[in-house]
């Protein structure tokens, strides 16, 4: 069967390749087993691989069957004894009677492995396992937001957390191991931390949306944005998986005022049409389809701010990618220990107490030297010359993004935010974003640390003043966090762009696109770009204009114009960046 040949050869593949174990399953074209399976099988066989290779090894399986691999037989012992449906093949297949005929032997040792290493129980190894496993994202809570669109953190009390004892402190949820602890967080509204190792993603409020994995961290941005009734449309402008898209909609949904209002809508930008799916699937069972737009393969870069579908837009999110540095835990793979083939000891005899075993990013750089974004993609960099070169060519993308949001006519609140903790993406982003000329035409500013919603003003881990070249006020309103410093959550970074309704303080005038120094859009004529259109102005001859003037010019020039006016009308429909047709695959 392909699922556990497919396995095996992801098991042995170095994610140094490029990409995560989740990219590379869920991206694959190719394969013939089911993604979410196959995932679920590498990674739980990597976390048991210590236990099932002394079991392999004690039970001498490899000896007995000589057909197995070593990775193939740590992925078949791991369903013959831990996995509830057992064998995902037929009994009459080859390789489930290769191991099944052993059961009572690999059962036999599977209990001694457990007693030698102190284990009263099954679960209770598990819960070994699981803490090994666990890498960096040990001594983290696992993040809860209760979804305000459907449910209230009074009724997740008395359901989904019925059994769990309240904590009193943040750290008592990351050290207990021997019950289920909650904390309701004081900063994010909404936001629970519980202990790790609870298989919330079976509860019945998981599946139906009341309540959403997402780190504290990454709640900051939507939170810190506070879209109300009068800032009007919202755009998430690269939107995928959708946590932040959903909290959007959660925010502005406690925002409704009582009275009748506009409706708003939160246009989602992904580019990427895969992810588009991702987002679609996330925000319709969070219950936010009706107020999202989804643009499946729109890139926001190449959105006309001034197409009046955006007319209304008056707060935008921006979390683009970016190193991923301050991500914990995001999918790294545990351990390999693979048992040692047959004839592999006449080879090279094998050092007293050493075994075989090896770690997934041995064969390349040392985990530090690996850049891993969030998406998934990883990037090994061989010098401190070859991270700066990615840093510089990620923060001139964030920067270009930042710029664009800066230009949208209506908007007044803008923020920014990574998973990195560099400062070249973070801060340095903020300076030169403030020192752009568009932000100085239209009056943009930094959001400053007293008028921050309270959760995020009363956040104590602040910009780094040195990168602010030395603008205490600036820095103030950046907000940082990072990982490993007790407050469980990842690194990050965000910062938010304010300014008054209307003050375009050197806000140029006149029907023309102009770019981020204020230079008139030209084509390559010369023309002018339209702000209506999109398109360049379009002169008639003179010898055009004095046959009008002949034939007696009022009639016809008002006609002129009427038809101009409605051809610029049809151009704006069929030529702009984003047309109508665009969000039609969703639908409204």
């Amino acid at each position: 069967m392909s699922l556990y040949h497919e396995a095996a050869e992801l098991l042995l593949t170095s994610p140094n390749e490029g990409r995560s174990l989740k990219a590379r399953v869920f991206r694959r074209k190719d394969l013939k087993s089911p993604p979410a399976q196959l995932y679920a099988l590498v990674l739980e066989t990597c976390k048991w691989s210590a236990v099932l290779k002394d079991i392999v090894e004690k039970s001498e399986l490899l000896r007995l069957e000589r057909k197995l691999t070593p990775a193939l037989a740590l992925l078949l012992v791991h369903d013959l004894l831990l996995s509830k449906k057992g064998l995902a093949l037929p009994q009459s297949h080859g390789l489930s009677q290769s191991v099944a005929k052993h059961k009572g032997r690999l059962s036999s040792e599977f209990t001694r492995a457990r007693l030698r290493r102190k284990a009263p129980t099954v679960d209770a190894l598990r819960e070994q396992v699981e803490a090994e496993a666990a890498g960096d994202a040990e001594g983290y809570p696992r993040w809860v937001r209760v979804n305000a669109l459907k449910t209230t953190v009074e009724e997740q009390l008395e359901t989904t957390f019925m059994n769990y004892e309240r904590a009193s402190a943040l750290k008592e949820v990351i050290t207990t191991k021997a019950r289920q602890a909650m904390w309701i967080d004081p900063h994010v509204p909404n936001l629970l931390a519980v202990t790790q190792g609870t298989a919330l993603f079976k509860t019945e409020a998981y599946t139906s949306g009341k309540i959403i994995l997402q780190d504290k961290a990454s709640c900051f941005p939507a939170y810190l944005l506070d879209p109300r009734a009068e800032d009007g449309d919202v755009i998430d402008a690269c939107a995928a998986p959708g946590n932040k898209t959903t909290h959007l909609a959660a925010v502005l949904r406690s925002h409704r005022p009582e009275f009748d209002s506009p409706p708003q809508t939160v246009y989602a930008f992904e580019k990427d049409p895969g992810r588009a799916k991702t987002l679609e699937k996330m925000v319709t069972i969070a219950g936010s389809r009706k107020t999202t737009k989804i643009g499946p393969g729109q890139d926001f870069l190449r959105v006309n701010p001034h197409d009046q579908r955006y007319a209304n837009v008056g707060a935008l999110l921006l979390d683009p990618s970016c190193s991923g540095s301050g991500i914990v835990g995001r999918d790294s793979m545990p351990e390999l220990h693979l048992p040692e083939a047959i004839g592999a000891s006449k080879k090279k005899a094998a050092e007293p107490g050493k075994t075989l075993k090896r770690k997934h990013a041995e064969a390349a750089a040392p985990e530090e030297n690996i850049l891993r974004d969030d998406d998934g993609n990883e990037t090994i960099v061989k010098s401190e010359k070859d991270l700066q070169s990615r840093l510089e060519a990620l923060a001139s993308f964030q920067l270009t993004l930042v710029l664009h949001a800066l230009k949208f006519p209506r908007a007044t609140k803008v923020t920014y935010s990574t998973c990195s903790i560099h400062a070249e993406e973070n801060e340095s982003v903020v300076m030169k974003a403030l020192q752009s000329d568009v932000a100085r035409r239209r009056g943009w500013k930094i959001l400053k640390r007293e008028d921050q919603v309270s959760g995020l003003r009363d956040w104590d881990v602040r910009g780094l003043s040195e990168a602010c070249d030395g603008d205490k006020d600036i820095a103030e309103g950046c907000i940082r966090s990072y990982k490993g410093d007790g407050r469980g959550v990842m690194g990050f970074f965000v910062a938010g762009f304010v300014r008054a309704p209307g003050e375009d303080l050197l806000e140029e005038e006149g029907p023309y696109i102009r770019d981020e120094d204020g230079v008139i859009v030209r084509d390559g004529q010369g023309m002018p770009v339209l702000k209506s259109t999109g398109e360049p102005v379009t002169l008639r001859s003179r010898d055009a204009e004095e046959e009008d003037f002949v034939d007696d010019g009022d009639d016809d020039i008002e006609s002129a114009s009427t038809d101009s006016s409605n051809s610029g009308s049809d151009d704006d429909d069929d030529d702009d960046d984003c047309g109508e047709d665009e969000w039609a695959g969703f639908g409204d």
